[in-house]
């Protein structure tokens, strides 16, 4: 698998999975941004999609994940930046599928929705799914006009 720069963060709704998806990546050689939230304490999440989402416009990171409650609030945010094609998947099709015919670049997760293993599992899958390009370029290339 090819050793991705990653941007990761979460808000409080999130934190315990992103600490865990954190040393994950790290032990599989992941260069990793964490840019937050380092506690439990509410925060406020477009603030943590923001951070993650500047890190790959700016050519910093490659791939960012975010994770809240639901993963929604979080990928509404980032789908509001320009480049940003961020993906809320609670399973392993829609992670694969993601990237292989949207070329998703934020992953979004929901630590009150889904299960750990299935999140590590969803996350594993997602590192290693490749963009099929073809006519799923084109398609791609119409969400940027």
């Amino acid at each position: 698998m090819e050793r991705l720069k990653i941007a990761i963060g979460s808000d409080h709704g999130g934190f315990e999975y992103k600490e865990q998806i954190l040393k994950h990546l790290q032990e599989q050689g992941f260069e990793c941004f964490n840019v937050g939230t380092y506690s439990t304490d509410s925060c406020d999440y477009p603030i943590i999609a923001r951070k993650v989402t500047e890190k790959i416009v700016s050519g910093v990171a490659d791939r960012g994940i975010l994770i809240c409650g639901t993963g929604i609030g979080m990928s509404i945010v980032a789908n509001k930046v320009k480049g940003i094609r961020a993906a809320l998947c609670g399973d392993t099709f829609s992670a694969r599928a993601s990237r292989a015919h949207n070329n998703s670049n934020v992953l979004c997760l929901g630590e009150r929705v889904i299960g750990i293993n299935l999140a590590m599992d969803i996350v594993d899958i997602w590192l290693k799914s490749e963009f099929e390009g073809g006519r799923h370029q084109r398609r791609v290339d119409m969400m940027e006009s």
